[in-house]
């Protein structure tokens, strides 16, 4: 029953990660955009 809690914990926490992940390489996306398109 542990090592289910487990493994859903480290799951979720992939997923938060891969989501903030993917918002920084949009804003840097974004930034170089903005610096080289003006």
């Amino acid at each position: 029953m542990m090592h289910q809690m487990m493994s859903g914990g480290m799951w979720g926490m992939g997923v938060a990660g891969f989501i903030l992940l993917a918002l920084v390489v949009l804003a840097i996306a974004a930034l170089i955009k903005f610096l080289f398109f003006r």
